[in-house]
Parts: structure tokens; C-alpha cells; sequence
């Protein structure tokens, strides 16, 4: 893989990881054998646990990475876009589901979380002018299609609320809103941005959920709910915000699809579930998917706008500049620093350096 896909790898590991919290999320919920004697948690406590985990590990990270406090780094103009993700990801889309899942069955319900990704695309392209083509829009297609086939109810289904199901659609959307707002801060520190989110969804869902009369678990199973946030929702996050940094909205979030498949994998392996038929469709339909992103190559004469902000980098052909600080000589370093006009011709995708018009 070339240097230009290198952001491929947090993509996908950003939804091997959110893939892998599933089944553990269910053995917390009581859904499968409690394997890890936890007992059964409320789903909208066990929300606020694991955010909470992942804003307090994120934290705890950022400050031994540090070695102390330092700034996010934000621009002033970028917190409002931080803002509207933490109340659109952190806030909205958690509520929305636990109402939606309280009023749906689980098959259903996880049919329609495969709206997220399209409703992230569809944004992404529209609204926010991402460049897009017809290799993209299959990829992406056949990545889904892999989900539905994965989620689609085996059995014959009662009638289902309509209110709940649109309550998990609306999720969906408050979800892509979230990506495509976190994409405008992803060249911003990723600890930062993912641990802000943690933070903000884990109070909120905590705070709903004990004065709706939850209590609080027992400290073993707050603590294994907070490990598996760190792990499934927080470092995930950080790598979400890493892809998004270097591949642009709808193509991480096409990569992020394949984490259904990825949990059903980890269920497999570990907890000794069959392998339907659907399974192996589901693989072949995202497999072929991922390999039409893998090989797209986007090439064209564009130019760069002057543009300044602050992120890690080296001192590539986008990066020739002065430093006005005595400098180690090392890389990737991070510094606020000025882009000039530069028009040129090479692969790219749409990162934080390549949101210009077609």
C-alpha cells in the first residue's frame, strides 16, 4: 500500500476496534452468557459508562503523553465546529438510539444503523462538496449492502414502532453530522477532540441515566464497561479522527461500515457463534468493497489556496516553510504554519489539504 492509502490502516482499525466492543457490549447488557460476571446493566447507563471510560482514559493518556496539561491546539474559529459534533454525536445520537432501541427489535434496529454511513456520504458530498466518484459511490455501496445482508432479520419480524425506528434514523443522521463537523477540527489533536466527546456523552448519558432511577453498578462492572469504552469507543475515536485527517469524510466512514462485520467475526472466534450463509456473502460484498477504495486513484492539476493551521506534519512538498522557533531537525512536529499558493499535479485524496473543487 502507498503512502497515499497509509490512512487506510486507522480507518479500519478504528472499526476493528468498534467492531470488537460489540459482543462485549452485549456480555455487559446480559444479552449473552456473562462471561465477565458483571451482571446486567441498564442500556443507557452502560452508554454513559462506556463514554465516560473513554473520556477519562483519553484524558489519562493525553496528560502521560504530555507530561501535563497543554492546549487543544483548536483554532478560534474550530470550537464551534467541535461544539456541534459533542451535541449532534455526544448528545443527540445516543438519546435517539436508546429511545429508538427501547420501542424496535435488534435485528431492525441494527438494519437501520447502516444509515449512517450512507446519511455521512450523501453529507459529505452535498453539503460539504467532497469529491466523489462513481468507483467511490460502489465501494461504498457494496460495503453497505455487505451490513444489510450481515443485519437482515432471519426470521419472520412482528410489526415494528414506527416512532422507534425513526428515532434510530434520526440517530444515524445526528451521527453523520457528527463526522462530517468532526472532519473540519480532524487536523486538531485527536486525544483532545475523541476525549472532549468521551467526556461531554459520558456525564450527559450518566447523569439521564441514574435520575431516571438507574444506580450505579458495582465497581467491577463499571470498571470492565469503562475498558471496553477506552478501547471501542475512545482509541477508536482517535483513530476515526486520524483517517478522517487523511481520507476525508465519506471514505473513512465507508471503512467504518465494516466494523458489523468485523464484531460478527470477533463472535465467532470467541464466543463459538455459527457462520450463516450471510456471513460469507457479507465478507465477499465488503471485501470487494474495500478493495475498489484500496485501488482508486484520484489524479488532476489543482491549487492550493494560502491556508494556516496547525498540525502534525513533515516537510513534504505540502510543508516548505520557515520556522520562526528553534527546531530539532525532528519529525512529524506539530506548529502553526502558513500554506502559499501552490498548484501541482499528483495522487490524492481529500484531506485536510485537498478540499478543493472539481
Amino acid at each position: 500500500m502507498n503512502a497515499m492509502h497509509s490512512a487506510v490502516w486507522p480507518a479500519l482499525a478504528a472499526a476493528a476496534l468498534f467492531g470488537a466492543s460489540t459482543p462485549l457490549v452485549k456480555l455487559l447488557v446480559g444479552e449473552l452468557p456473562p462471561l465477565l460476571l458483571v451482571g446486567e446493566l441498564p442500556p443507557l447507563l452502560l452508554a454513559g459508562l462506556l463514554y465516560l471510560g473513554s473520556g477519562l482514559g483519553l484524558a489519562a493518556i493525553r496528560l502521560l503523553r504530555d507530561r501535563g496539561w497543554k492546549s487543544s491546539g483548536l483554532a478560534a474559529g474550530e470550537w464551534r465546529w467541535l461544539g456541534g459534533a459533542i451535541v449532534f454525536g455526544g448528545m443527540l445520537g445516543p438519546a435517539l438510539l436508546v429511545f429508538g432501541l427501547t420501542r424496535s427489535d435488534a435485528g431492525p434496529a441494527s438494519l437501520l444503523l447502516n444509515l449512517e454511513s450512507v446519511f455521512t456520504a450523501v453529507l459529505a458530498w452535498v453539503v460539504f462538496r467532497e469529491n466523489v466518484d462513481r468507483r467511490i459511490v460502489l465501494g461504498m455501496l457494496l460495503i453497505v449492502a455487505g451490513g444489510v445482508v450481515l443485519a437482515w432479520p432471519t426470521a419472520a419480524s412482528p410489526p415494528q414502532d414506527v416512532v422507534g425506528l425513526v428515532a434510530i434514523a434520526a440517530a444515524c443522521l445526528c451521527w453523520a453530522i457528527d463526522n462530517n463537523l468532526t472532519r473540519r477540527v480532524s487536523g486538531s489533536d485527536a486525544l483532545f477532540i475523541a476525549g472532549a466527546k468521551g467526556w461531554t456523552a459520558g456525564v450527559i448519558n450518566t447523569s439521564l441515566a441514574l435520575l431516571l432511577g438507574a444506580s450505579l453498578p458495582a465497581w467491577p462492572a463499571a470498571g470492565a464497561a469503562m475498558a471496553v469504552g477506552l478501547a471501542g469507543y475512545g482509541l477508536s475515536l482517535v483513530l476515526f479522527v486520524l483517517a478522517l485527517r487523511g481520507l476525508g469524510t465519506a471514505r473513512t466512514g465507508a471503512y467504518f461500515s465494516t466494523a458489523p462485520f468485523i464484531g460478527a467475526a470477533i463472535a465467532i472466534l470467541l464466543l463459538g457463534e455459527p457462520t450463516p450463509a450471510p456471513f460469507w456473502i457479507a465478507a465477499g460484498l465488503m471485501g470487494i468493497g474495500v478493495w475498489l477504495h484500496l485501488t482508486e486513484r484520484h489524479e488532476h492539476e489543482h491549487t492550493h489556496e494560502p491556508l494556516e493551521h496547525t498540525h502534525p506534519h513533515v516537510h513534504d512538498a505540502h510543508h516548505q516553510h520557515d520556522h520562526d522557533f528553534e527546531w530539532d531537525g525532528s519529525e512529524p512536529h506539530s506548529h502553526l504554519h502558513r500554506h502559499a499558493v501552490l498548484t501541482h499535479k499528483h495522487p490524492h485524496f481529500p484531506d485536510i489539504h485537498h478540499r478543493h473543487g472539481h
